[in-house]
Formats: structure tokens, sequence, C-alpha cells
């Protein structure tokens, strides 16, 4: 199917062809009829993207601030390659859709198969959304007119926030699309309206939809002869631009306690005596409204109680499309121009250029895009007329983890890139070109049917980990899964029965967890030093994680395992390899925190030493990220970061220092493919095991 992507490096714009979505749980998978492009957002993203390294520097001082300190503890060549990384990715441009359901997940109700909905889908032909981000579009309202549903629902959040009641004088800074909607939204609610915006034809639209009009350099005089001299009671700000000057000047127009609402983009230089002198209220409107980057909302489908809160974001679409249906609200006057989906990036370049223009509409062939398992997997590079003994690798998941560290592992493994699969068509599309795989997929499945793959990555979210290994052993595929291998006792217990059923078959195959610590070259050092010194061995291990939001994936319990278990596992394995001998028992102290991400790790081991894993949360960035001290027999190392390793003690050892932080992801991807040959698995598993056992039961204590 064909998808409208952007390029964040260069802003230029494609049509690719990308493999069609699968439907997940609690969400629709749509066939695209309309989609509207935002002439505001997706402008500001597209000169974001066309504008050079200074002014994206310039546009974004606190990624600037981000990129500084991680050059300051990672190393400046490291940090260079993250952002080279970021500003690579294609950026899936659009989110105002109208389609027909063509499939329904699990988990869905109030939708069926050939239902004509809105959704925040993207410019694609074919587009998966959740449930709770789309609505029903009434008989009678046109492809065209729902396609401005969602435009309308960020409008409508924005009247709602700033509560108009009938009578009073409102102001609309800005006559784009929000602006227009903005304005007929405010005179529905029987308000006197005054629309502010330099161009002649936006504010003679805006007339005809009731609205007063001015300039901006003559607003604040129509504003007060609007408020007969008192002041408006609000402003609906809908302008995008860098400028502070539109809340200064929205401000200076209303009475005292008076409300401003932000739609648009501006800049947010706040000046005191603006709104203490009348004490003014301003607030940022949030999307469509309610849910809107709630991951209970929006992932899981939670939708908030109707009695609590009357307003969600499907519902403030539902409401659009009722003033569509009823003719209070009127959008055909706002469409200045239709493309086929093949020319938008001649759409773009109206968006950027002189031309003017306010609603462009994308329209998609009636006819349907095909469907069925073969849809979800499209040919990138042609297959080699011989493999030769080179063995072929899928790979599942395309995120930035594995496109920053495993991906360039394998290509430079010299093996057969097979496919890479993800759930966004878009990333699997651009990991296959940029390291050269044969095919892309969104179906997981064809890794694991395709006899000329061999083995297995798996690098998706942890909750689908011990699926995808459950999987590769029931069909004999060789496995590298990103860590944890699982995240429960049971599921542990379900591979480890598996694994051993296969090894009593002579049928096992390599399974190897990314435990990547463990192959970087300083740790290697490490082990080899400490190998030489008899007695018992002290380890402390201090990690700097920083804070995650609670909403984030790895904090849930259900997806990520949380924190303990989806990173501190790759300490235990640390403490578990520098040692060389089982753990006998553990224990975890933690302090007070929601998400229970703060906590020391107590590891003793069958040969007398111990570890002690300091798993912090709650620490400056200033300080090293990872810091690895190792006692015994009168002897000190320590490792900061994987790139400085210090002796004390230690003939011939003091300091060590690599010109670039090395986590052993190469050396870790190295070993498997070793292993593909030889047979000899790079951990054994007896030890994975063990270290996922601890680890869990560290993840659920008290």
């Amino acid at each position: 199917m064909k998808q409208v992507l952007q390029s964040l490096k260069t802003g230029a714009i494609e049509v690719a062809e990308v493999p069609r979505p699968a439907v997940g749980r609690g969400q629709l998978l749509v066939r695209t009829r309309r989609s509207l492009i935002s002439t505001g957002t997706e402008r500001m993203l597209v000169e974001f993207g066309r504008a050079g390294w200074l002014d994206k520097a310039r546009q974004q001082p606190e990624k600037v601030r981000q990129v500084l300190e991680k050059a300051r503890t990672d190393g400046l060549w490291a940090t260079l390659e993250a952002v080279q990384r970021k500003l690579d990715q294609p950026l899936p441009l659009g989110y105002s859709n109208v389609g027909v359901v063509e499939e329904v997940g699990a988990g869905v109700v109030g939708f069926a198969v050939g239902d004509r909905v809105v959704s925040n889908g993207q410019h694609a032909e074919v587009v998966a959304v959740p449930a709770t981000l789309a609505a029903r579009v009434p008989p009678g309202v046109s492809d065209d007119a729902a396609a401005f549903a969602v435009v309308g629902a960020i409008a409508l959040q924005g009247v709602r926030l700033l509560a108009p009641t009938l009578g009073e004088a409102m102001v609309v800074l800005g006559l784009g699309l929000l602006g227009q909607l903005g304005v007929q939204l405010l005179r529905a609610h029987g308000c006197r309206v005054l629309g502010v915006d330099p161009d002649p034809a936006r504010r003679a639209l805006a007339e005809r939809f009731g609205a007063e009009v001015a300039a901006p350099e003559a607003a604040l005089e129509a504003a007060a002869r609007l408020s007969r001299g008192r002041g408006v009671d609000g402003v609906l700000v809908a302008a995008a631009t860098s400028s502070s000057e539109p809340i200064h000047q929205a401000a200076q127009m209303c009475r005292k306690r008076g409300r401003i609402v932000l739609v648009g983009v501006t800049g947010l230089e706040l000046r005191r005596s603006d709104f203490y002198e009348k004490e003014l209220t301003f607030q940022v409107s949030c999307s469509y409204g309610p849910g809107r980057y709630d991951p209970l909302y929006e992932a899981k489908g939670q939708d908030y109680p109707f009695g609590f809160v009357r307003w969600t974001a499907q519902r403030n679409m539902e409401a659009v499309l009722d003033l569509l249906a009823e003719g209070r609200l009127e959008v055909d006057p706002l469409v200045s121009h239709r493309f086929p989906l093949d020319e938008a990036p001649r759409a773009y370049e109206v968006v950027l250029g002189a031309e003017p223009s306010l609603g462009i509409l994308l329209e998609y062939a009636a006819s349907a895009p095909a469907a069925g398992p073969e849809a979800r997997t499209i040919a990138v590079e042609p297959a080699p007329t011989t493999a030769g003994d080179r063995p072929g690798v899928g790979v599942l998941g395309a995120g930035n983890y594995a496109t920053a560290a495993l991906l360039p592992a394998l290509r430079a493994g010299g093996v057969r890139l097979r496919c890479v699969v993800s759930s966004s068509g878009a990333t699997g599309l651009h990991a296959a070109r940029r390291f050269g795989f044969e095919e892309t997929s969104t179906d997981p499945e064809r890794v694991f049917a395709d006899p000329a793959t061999n083995a297995v990555v798996v690098a998706t979210r942890h909750d689908s980990h011990a699926r995808y290994v459950l999987r590769a052993l029931e069909t004999g595929k060789h496995l590298y899964c990103e860590k944890p291998l699982c995240l429960t006792l049971d599921e542990l217990s379900r591979i480890e029965s598996l694994y051993r059923q296969r090894a009593a078959e002579g049928r096992a195959p390599v399974l190897m967890v990314g435990f990547n610590r463990r192959f970087a070259p300083l740790v290697t050092a490490m082990r080899r030093l400490l190998d030489g010194v008899g007695g018992p061995k002290a380890l402390v291990i201090t990690v700097n994680a920083g804070a995650v939001p609670l909403d984030h994936w790895t904090q849930d319990p259900e997806v990520g395992g949380g924190r303990i278990l989806g990173e501190a596992c790759h300490f235990v394995d640390l403490a578990r390899f520098l040692v060389g001998a089982p753990i006998a028992r553990w224990a975890r102290w933690s302090l007070p925190t929601p998400a229970r991400d703060c906590a020391t790790l107590q590891l003793a081991f069958a040969d007398g030493s111990t570890a002690a894993i300091h798993y912090l949360a709650n620490g400056h960035r200033g300080f090293p990220k990872e810091r690895v001290e190792a006692f015994v027999g009168g002897r000190v190392l320590q490792l900061d970061n994987f790139r400085v390793l210090r002796g004390w003690g230690w003939p011939g050892v003091r300091r060590r220092r690599l010109w670039r932080q090395d986590k052993g992801q190469r050396a870790a991807v190295a070993a498997f493919l070793s292993a593909l040959r030889t047979g000899r698995a790079p951990i054994p598993f007896d030890e994975i095991v063990e270290v996922h056992r601890v680890t869990i039961e560290l993840a659920q204590a008290p």
C-alpha cells in the first residue's frame, strides 16, 4: 500500500510503498477514502525537516541541552550518531482521516466492518487506529466534510476550555483551518466574534461565517469596539508562529479575569505584567481532548466514565460530526485544493509556497489496495541468486535500539538479511532500505515460516518476547532475543521445558539473550583480571538510570515488566558473569517511589562473593550512568560508562580509556553469529534461566 513519509533530515516528501498494517487489540483497520493535510502542524514539520542543522537546533533548545549532556557522559561520537539516527527516521504525516472499516480488533465494541469512520489515521491507503480515536460518520456527511472532523475536534476542545457563554465577546487570532472552525464554533455558542489575520481572503471567509474581522495592526481597536471598551471575555489563539506577540496581544485585548486558550503554536515568552494586573488565565489546549496521549485510553481502550468526563477525544469528534450533519458547521468553503495521493509531494509544495491555501484534501483510489497476508510483505532488495553458506536472518522489531545497535552489527557480520518486521510499515521499510534487507513485513509469522531464514532476532516490546521465543523453538530457528527473555516465571518454565525437550531430541537451536554488557571489551578485561585473583569478590554496580514517566511502556508490568525486570536484568547478568559462580541468595530493598524503580538488589554467590546493584532513577544526569566496582584481595577495579577502566593495586593496570563508549552490542551479535557456525552458545542456557529466575523474583519482591 502507499503512504506519505517525510524525511526529518531533509524535509523531502515521498509516497512510499509500505507493508499493509495488521489490526491490533483495541484497534480498527481502515481503508482510507480521504485525508486532510493540516496546513499548520504539517507545514511546521516539513519546514523543520528542510531547515539546516543550526536552524533545527535553534528551534529545539531543550533538545540541544540533552545532546550536550549525552555527549559529556557517552562521548561526542556516540552522541552524533544518535542524533543522526533520530533525524534519519521517516516521519509518517497526517492525522485527519476518513475511510471504511475493514477489520475490527479484539476487544473493540461499537464498530463493525463496513462502518464509515473518521480517525487520527495518517496519509496512507490503510491505517490501523485506536478505536477510542475514531468515530462513525453520520449518513449525509460527505467524505470531504468528514475529513475535517479531527481538526474540528482540536478547535472544539480549545473552545470548551475557553468556556464561552451566550453573549460574550471572543477573539480568534489566526484564521487558518483551526481559526475558521473556531469562529463557527464560537458563533454556535452565541458569542460575538472578532477574527484577526493578516490575510484579507481569510478575513473575508471569517466574515462570511459571521465574525467581525481585523488585520493584526488594527486588532486592539477592533477588540475594544467589540467589547464596548470593557475588554473581550476570551481569546482563542490559533496562530502558527515562533513569536510570542500573539499571546501579548491577546492579553492586551482581554478584560480583567479574561481567558486565553492556545490551540495553535506560538512562542511562550509570557510577560508577567500582562497576566498579573488583569488576573488573566492562560491554558494550552491538548489536541482533540481528554484521552489523547494517555496510553490507557489510546492503547488499552479504557474510556473515561461518561458521567465524569463528558467530552473525550472521541466524543469531541462525534460532536463535530453531529454539527456537520445538522449543517451548523460549514467546511466546503475551507477546501482550497485537492490532490490524488500519488501527488502528495506537490500538495506539500503548495503548503510551503506562496500560493494561497487552506484545506488541502488527498483523494484515494476507489479500488481497494491489495489485502491478505501477501500484502503485509513487500520486496525491497533482490534476493541473491546464491546465498552461499551465509545464514539467513529475520528481525522482529525496527525501533531505536534495533536500528542503532543490532542491525549495524548484523550487517557487519556478513549474514543474509532476509526480512525485517515492524508493526509500523514505515519503520520497517526504512530499516530494510538502510541495512539491505530483502523484504520488510508487518507479519511476524513471515520470518518463522521462511525456509531461507535460519535465525531470528527479537527486538520488540517485552510482552511479546516469550511468544516469539517459543515460536522459534517450535520452528527450529536459532534465536537472539533482546532482554528480557520473558516476563513471568510461568513463561520461563514453558521456555525451559521446550528447550530441554529440543535438546533431548538433539534439535536445540542456539538461544541467546542480548546481555551485551558481558561482551564489552572493558568488562572482558575486568573478568580476566578478576579470574587471576583468588578469594571471594565484592561488586558494587551503580546504575544512574534516570527518571522514566510512569505511563511509559517500560513501566507497565504487563507490557514492559517494569524497569527492574526490563533493565536491571542486565546488571544481574553482569554480576553473574564477573563473579563466575551461581547466584545462591538474593534480596531487594526499594525506595518508596510510585514506579518502584529505585532499588538495591543484593546478590550472594555460591563462592562467597557478593554484589550490590544500586538501580536508581533519582540521580543527576551529569553523574556517570553506569559504574561497576570490584573489590578483591586488596585490589580495586572501577569501570565508568564502559569507557574508562581504572585499577588500584593491579600491577601494570592503572587506567585504560576507550575513544568511544562500547557496551558490547557488536561483540554480542558477533558471538551469536559465530555460534551459528560452531553450535556453541555464547551464554550457557542454564545461566540464562538462572539470571531470569532471580530477576523475575526480584522484580516481584515487595
